[in-house]
């Protein structure tokens, strides 16, 4: 009898630990660094299939991205097919003749996760089904399926931040009683200051913006939002990242190179490398997200070398979480310091100016008393001891960067 009763307690206490382990993870410890992977968005569309998910897998894994760093693959709008007569929310069939969990299956077993699109009404930016109303049954369609991130719009909705809480609030609740851990990227482009609620709300990402182009700045007035733009509206608000709540700078356009597709709207014309280096050095210093969106079956050596910048993503993807405070901020140029967890400080050095400039970082002045050693991040290699400030000619849009140890 002492037997059967001992069985039965340790019966009941693995039962209890089986369940303890199934409970939802925390929604702020769901990103505890800033996301990073590869969209379909800014140069496919909607031209999306099952084919190009799977081969833009095997290509992050051939080319290095998921050994640096990037673990997401990100479906924008433009993939669903409807509702079922249960009302589900279904794909679309030409372009996921298999379904999205046999997607999702193909993404895991390449050590990468996935995320999809949906939106805070009942329609999205592209006319397409949206989860107003659903928010439960989309959320428990998504973890079936396999999703790990959902990346969730606001077009077509009211414009006041009350509605945008109450409605990011019920999709958050919804993916936390899902079943399974689903990162909420919040999309409503900066308007309503969701760097202030995005935690209480239960998401873990923040766009700062309206959408990138490819472009260095915005000189057409249409709206369309180039690199400096972003690093403009971002920097104000930097401070306000932390673990778990991270700025999303939108894509990175490194490599797209004016190809087509929405970066190319709005005046996107491309970029030079110098300035698609810029958007990569700032968007790690600012602790964005950071979400590849050219095609990364045709890479170049250059695309390589800024995306796969081992130094450069160490920063962004730094433990203690903090984002850059811009010290200086003049007509031609820009110096960030940004914290890094073993002690040392980075500091971006931007030239805003369409000129070449000679420029100067004195560290004591940016708050920084000693001497340091320095690391070219970009250069890879050390270039100074004992030294208290930085002097050199910076490019027209190049951002140096630097690790001061």
């Amino acid at each position: 009898m002492r037997k059967i009763k001992r069985l039965t307690l340790t019966l009941c206490l693995l039962a209890m630990g089986l369940a303890a382990s199934a409970q939802p993870t925390p929604r702020h410890k769901l990103a505890p660094t800033p996301p990073m992977g590869w969209m379909t968005w800014n140069l496919f569309k909607g031209d999306i299939s099952d084919q190009l998910i799977r081969e833009t897998a095997d290509a992050m894994v051939e080319n290095g991205f998921v050994e640096a760093g990037y673990k997401y693959i990100f479906i924008d709008d433009l993939w669903q097919g409807g509702r079922d007569r249960h009302n589900n929310i279904i794909p679309d069939p030409k372009k996921f003749p298999h379904g999205i969990k046999a997607l999702a299956d193909y993404v895991h077993s390449k050590g990468l996760k996935l995320g999809i699109y949906s939106d805070a009404a009942q329609l999205t930016c592209g006319g397409w089904t949206a989860s107003l109303g659903f928010e439960e049954q989309d959320a428990r369609t998504f973890a079936s399926w396999g999703i790990d991130y959902l990346k969730y719009d606001y077009c077509n909705a009211p414009e006041d931040s009350a509605t945008a809480r109450r409605r990011y609030k019920r999709m958050a609740d919804a993916l936390q009683h899902s079943g399974r851990d689903i990162v909420l990227g919040i999309c409503e482009w900066g308007q309503r200051q969701c760097e202030e609620w995005c935690e209480s709300v239960g998401g873990q990402l923040w766009r700062t913006s309206y959408d990138v182009r490819d472009m260095w700045k915005d000189i057409v007035g249409q709206g369309g939002m180039g690199i400096l733009d972003i690093v403009n509206v971002t920097a104000p608000i930097a401070h306000n990242a932390r673990h778990g709540q991270w700025p999303d700078m939108d894509m990175l356009v490194v490599g797209l190179n004016g190809t087509g597709g929405p970066s190319s709207d709005l005046g996107g014309v491309g970029c030079t490398y110098v300035e698609y280096q810029t958007q990569m050095s700032m968007w790690c210093m600012m602790s964005s997200v950071l979400a590849l969106s050219n095609d990364l079956r045709k890479l170049t050596p250059e695309d390589r070398r800024i995306l796969l910048n081992k130094e450069i993503i160490a920063i962004d993807q730094d433990p203690l979480g903090k984002a850059a405070e811009r010290l200086v901020n003049t007509d031609t140029h820009q110096i960030f310091v940004r914290p890094l967890a073993n002690g040392s400080h980075a500091v971006a050095i931007l030239n805003t100016a369409d000129k070449a400039l000679p420029l100067t970082a004195d560290f004591a002045q940016l708050g920084l008393k000693g001497k340091y050693g320095v690391r070219d991040v970009w250069q890879h290699k050390d270039i100074a001891r004992n030294a208290k400030r930085w002097k050199g000619t910076v490019a027209s849009h190049e951002t140096k960067v630097f690790i001061l140890k």
